[in-house]
């Protein structure tokens, strides 16, 4: 996209070299002080007829058709000519022309010419033409001695691809540059260039953009304040807040550099990047892009949000990596060093993740911790979650897996084993109703696909955990009326269960289990935590936090205390604990 747009701009800069050496060669060289050569020279026959006015201290000839003059090179044709011989002053009246050689020409309508100072105003319907660009204008001064052509009134330059208009421009014929002021637009088959001013080198081939500038083609739109670009090495630099904008992308920031050669981009100072159709956000203090192989580093304050639908996934890290897959157009994100992550049914926090947008799936590495609905806390070496319809459907924790589940009594259930998978169920929040005769009932009615109706809320509960090697449970037993009876301590190899609106139901331990049933009385200390428990709730990420708005607040440390005792054996409590083995 970057590619495509700067081409299209180096067309336009390559008018300064059509216009750069015509009116160049406009410019004879300086003239020695004094003698006759410097008068302009009437050349023979002169004219159709000439009258000599009587003028004290001057002298003063008027000529009728068919005028010729000459001036260091220059030839100079008109109908009528007033020509000050003392002052060496011209003026010319009708069908105006200057030839120099045989490449460029002028026309007017009127021509004042002061010799002395070799300085040449034309007025009317001024056009001037070389071989390859025409400048149409009511008004051009040109001072051959200082090389400066300047046209103060709106003028309109045409060669074959080409039409430039503004309402004022220079050229310096000795620094080469060119500067075209307000109301500056470029019109080219591929693109159209508006600008508040711009200024074009043709000896360093850079041209500098002042004021609003805006380039649309169909490619898309870059708008810049203030910036320059090199039409030899095809680099561009743009200042004071940039947007590159395509169909499917919009890139925005204080500064834009970008290399179309080597298709390497920078973007400083309060970047935003867009991805329209994958309806992705990432922001930044540094943006480094490589288009040839599609990676992008963020640094600064680096957030990344992936919408979808009413919800949004944000991402904070101290730096970002994006992998974009050209094949497939999808997208693999890398976030480094202190990453958070906050989404409304999922927080985390570790020290690097990885989320491959190919399949859904987050790769959390080095002590991840993951909350999800304020109720469920997760804990590994290195977790993997898989997302449907952007929600969390499965978990997978590996070495050291703990989850914790918060009911609805306070109680912390706890689990941990060598490697735990966690299965999640979304289900519409129930919300209440009342019946034809006054009950109230509870509904959850989905959305009819493609209705405009607001979807209903949804929530996310814990469904299954398969607990694999060193199995250690702490889960509550309740009866129909929501009462405790009692904790129940189980380890074993291998371990099913199953949860039901957040309670612990039906439980399958595979192997030899060691079971203890603790009843309500005895439920006192370290009794109801499990080794390594720590309820870390303080440390859950906020939107704010992720989005740099807060100070997230330290890790707890680690508890270093001895190991817990186990409670005295009891029988289990059968009505809750479903045992098997294979």
């Amino acid at each position: 996209m970057y590619r495509t747009l700067f081409r299209l701009v180096l067309s336009f800069f390559l008018l300064g070299s059509l216009l750069g050496p015509a009116i160049a060669q406009t410019q004879p060289g300086r003239p020695s002080a004094g003698g006759p050569g410097d008068k302009v020279e009437l050349l023979p026959p002169g004219a159709d007829s000439l009258v000599v006015l009587n003028t004290p201290g001057q002298v003063i000839r008027k000529l009728y058709n068919n005028v010729r003059f000459r001036h260091k090179g220059v030839l100079m044709y008109c109908n009528l000519a007033i020509q000050n011989v003392t002052t060496n002053v011209i003026e010319a009246y009708g069908n105006v022309r200057i030839i120099q050689g045989d490449t460029i020409s002028v026309r007017g309508d009127t021509m004042f010419y002061y010799g002395n100072v070799r300085q040449a105003n034309l007025r009317g319907h001024v056009v001037m033409k070389d071989r390859k660009m025409t400048l149409t204008t009511a008004r051009l001064d040109y001072d051959m001695q200082g090389g400066i052509a300047h046209y103060p009134t709106p003028g309109r330059i045409v060669d074959n691809e080409n039409v430039l208009t503004s309402r004022e421009g220079y050229y310096d014929t000795r620094s080469k540059q060119f500067t075209f002021k307000d109301d500056v637009k470029l019109v080219n088959p591929k693109y159209t260039l508006t600008a508040d001013s711009l200024l074009y080198n043709s000896l360093s081939k850079i041209a500098t953009f002042q004021g609003p500038t805006r380039i649309v083609s169909k490619d898309g739109v870059l708008t810049a304040v203030e910036g320059q670009y090199n039409t030899v090495s095809r680099i561009s630099n743009f200042q004071r807040r940039a947007t590159v904008e395509t169909p499917k992308y919009r890139l925005t920031g204080d500064s834009l550099y970008y290399d179309n050669i080597t298709e390497l981009g920078v973007a400083r100072g309060h970047v935003i990047m867009v991805a329209k159709d994958k309806q992705a956000i990432i922001l930044g203090d540094h943006v480094r892009y490589n288009g040839k192989i599609g990676i992008s580093r963020v640094t600064g304050h680096a957030v990344a949000k992936s919408i979808s639908g009413q919800d949004t996934l944000f991402l904070r890290a101290d730096t970002l990596f994006s992998f974009d897959n050209k094949e497939t157009n999808t997208r693999r994100l890398l976030a480094h060093k202190n990453v958070y992550v906050f989404k409304s049914d999922l927080q985390s926090k570790c020290d690097s993740l990885i989320y491959n947008t190919a399949d859904s799936t987050i790769y959390f590495y080095k002590k991840p911790i993951v909350w999800s609905q304020n109720k469920y806390q997760m804990e590994a070496d290195s977790m993997r979650a898989f997302l449907k319809n952007n929600r969390i459907h499965t978990m997978y924790l590996r070495a050291k897996a703990f989850v914790i589940s918060l009911d609805t009594l306070q109680n912390f259930n706890q689990i941990k084993g060598r490697t735990i998978t966690a299965y999640f169920a979304t289900k519409p929040v129930a919300t209440t109703a009342v019946g034809p005769k006054g009950e109230l009932t509870a509904s959850a009615r989905p959305v009819p696909p493609g209705s405009t109706t607001t979807a209903p809320e949804q929530k996310t509960e814990l469904e299954r955990v398969i607990v694999e090697g060193n199995g250690q449970s702490i889960y509550f037993a309740v009866d129909d009326k929501n009462k405790l009876i009692g904790m129940n301590h189980v380890e074993c190899s291998r371990m099913n269960l199953e949860f039901t609106d957040s309670k612990v139901g039906t439980i399958r331990f595979y192997g030899q289990p060691d079971s203890k049933f603790v009843p309500p009385h005895e439920i006192v200390g370290d009794v109801k935590e499990l080794d390594g428990f720590r309820w870390r709730q303080e440390e859950k990420p906020t939107k704010g936090q992720v989005l740099w708005l807060e100070t997230p607040p330290p890790a707890q440390p680690v508890n270093k205390n001895s190991p817990k005792k186990k409670p005295g054996v009891k029988p289990l409590a059968k009505k809750t604990v479903l045992t098997s083995e294979k």
